[in-house]
C-alpha cells in the first residue's frame, strides 16, 4: 500500500475492486480548508471515467504492471495470438482490449500490451501502421478537385478514404485511432 501522494498520472490502481488507469491527478489546496488530491480514472475494463478525491494520507493500492513489446501472430475466435519477441512464448489477448485500431493488425506487426499479474489488461497498437491498398477505382483524368477522396480497401480488408492518385498496389500510412490517410509510402 502507498499514500495518494505517491500516485501519478498515468499508474494503474486497484480502486474499488476494479483496475483503473489515473488521467489526471492534480494536488488542491482550497483556502482554509484540508489539501487533497482530486482523480481522474479510467475503468481499464469497463473504459468508464471516474472521478475521486483522496485525502493527502488515504493509502492506495498501486497495481504492480509488466508493459512489454510482442507480435502479433494471428486471429483466434475471440482473442488475437501474440508472442513475447525475447521468450517465444505466446498469450491470448482478449479482442475488446486493442478497441477500434484492431481492424489494422496485420501479422508480424508489434504491439504494446500491459499485464497484472499474468492477466492482460491494456492493448495498444502503432499510431500508425502501413498498408498496401488491395483495390480502389482508378482515377478519372481531369476528376480533380481541392481535396477529392475516393474509397481504397487495404491489405486488412478495411475501407479508407485515400487521394485520387493513390493507385492498387501503392503502400499508405493508415492513423490507426482514427482510419485516416496519412501519406502514401515509397
Amino acid at each position: 500500500m502507498s499514500k495518494a501522494s505517491e500516485v501519478k498520472s498515468g499508474n494503474i490502481l486497484r480502486f474499488n475492486g476494479e483496475l483503473v488507469s489515473v488521467e489526471e491527478y492534480i494536488h488542491r489546496t482550497p483556502g482554509n480548508l484540508r489539501a487533497f488530491y482530486q482523480a481522474k480514472m479510467r475503468n481499464v475494463r469497463t473504459g468508464k471515467l471516474v472521478e475521486y478525491r483522496f485525502r493527502t494520507d488515504e493509502e492506495v493500492e498501486i497495481a504492480r504492471v509488466e508493459t512489454n513489446d510482442y507480435q502479433y501472430l494471428y486471429d483466434e475466435g475471440d482473442f488475437f495470438v501474440v508472442m513475447d519477441n525475447v521468450s517465444f512464448e505466446q498469450f491470448n489477448i482478449p479482442k475488446p482490449l486493442f478497441g477500434d485500431s484492431a481492424r489494422f493488425l496485420k501479422e508480424g506487426m508489434n504491439v504494446l500490451v500491459a499485464f497484472e499479474s499474468e492477466e492482460p489488461i491494456m492493448a495498444q497498437m502503432p499510431t500508425t501502421v502501413e498498408l498496401e491498398i488491395t483495390y480502389t477505382e482508378p482515377a478519372v483524368k481531369g476528376d480533380t478537385s481541392t481535396n477529392a477522396l475516393k474509397n481504397a480497401t487495404v491489405e486488412t480488408g478495411v475501407e479508407v478514404r485515400v487521394p485520387l492518385f493513390i493507385n492498387q498496389g501503392d503502400k499508405v500510412k493508415v492513423d490507426t485511432r482514427t482510419g485516416d490517410y496519412i501519406e502514401r509510402v515509397k
